[in-house]
């Protein structure tokens, strides 16, 4: 058994300070990087698992989400995101393998580019460089919902929560869920991230500015070297078979593997799942 984690902050050199949980371990290191809109407490058991085995494991709130800072200059532009990943596994100070879901695996590709030999391995979970149009848009439709209204109770965000991912049940115990929300002193519960992340835009346009940099992506993708997992879940509407397909044209030699019954938030869907594989392929290129 693992004691519990150490929390960790390390200053980057944007000023952010990225809060994180690390356990100490033998073993190669394994940074985890969330999602948009999610928390280090998104994974699941796949950190304590993963520390189990003898892992150092580095479990991040990225800039504007969970404890992280907020970017007080509102800048969560993908340089702003490779920066502090960069700062990240300098703290660290091996070779690690970055697990990246969704942002976090935006932000690995970017770092594994700006800084190769810092990294070991990169898992990207349910990301491409080019991921499908209506599975983003409807992320993003989610996503500012409610980000400035909030929530009057848990169980009205878990409702939320229901609706936007149907084929998974209605917790009962909301406890988990309280880690990715913050109570506000109006009694609101919000969920815990920047709603800034949001707004960033280009050219003065009504365009994400994270969906002009697909041709950028592609091309970090094509001078990727290190042993390279996509993890992607076979409900996704974000990564479907023919991003697979194109995301292994553009990485020959890359892994794929497909989680029967999980959408986009894998590591919640079918943790057990999702865990093993990522496990089996670490271990498999530990340096």
């Amino acid at each position: 058994m693992v004691t519990a984690p150490e929390r960790l902050e390390i200053a980057a050199p944007t000023g952010i300070t990225i809060v994180a949980d690390h356990w100490s371990g033998p073993r190669s290191p394994v940074v985890l990087a969330h999602g948009g809109g999610q928390t280090r407490h998104s994974w699941g058991g796949t950190a304590r698992t993963l520390a189990e085995r003898g892992h150092r494991v580095v479990s991040i709130d990225l800039r504007g989400h969970g404890d992280s800072t907020w970017a007080a200059d509102r800048d969560y532009s993908m340089a702003a995101y490779r920066d502090d990943a960069v700062a990240v596994v300098d703290w660290v100070g091996a070779p690690v393998v970055w697990v990246g879901a969704s942002l976090g695996g935006m932000t690995g590709l970017h770092a594994v580019d700006a800084a190769t030999d810092r990294f070991a391995a990169l898992v990207l979970v349910d990301i491409t460089p080019r991921p499908a149009k209506r599975g983003t848009e409807r992320i993003l439709e989610f996503m500012a919902d409610r980000a400035v209204e909030g929530f009057g109770s848990l169980d009205e965000a878990a409702d939320a929560i229901a609706a936007y991912q149907p084929h998974r049940p209605r917790p009962k115990d909301l406890s988990g869920l309280a880690k990715n929300l913050r109570l506000g002193e109006d009694a609101r519960w919000r969920w815990h991230w920047d709603p800034a992340f949001l707004d960033v835009r280009t050219g003065g346009t009504s365009e994400h500015a994270r969906d002009r940099h697909h041709d950028e992506l592609e091309a970090v993708a094509r001078r990727l070297t290190l042993p390279t997992l996509l993890v992607r879940g076979k409900l996704s509407d974000l990564v479907t078979e023919d991003e697979v397909v194109a995301f292994r044209e553009m990485v020959p030699h890359a892994e794929d593997v497909d989680v029967a019954g999980a959408a986009h938030m894998i590591a919640g869907d079918r943790n057990d799942v999702f865990t093993a594989a990522v496990l089996d392929f670490i271990e498999r290129h530990d340096p």
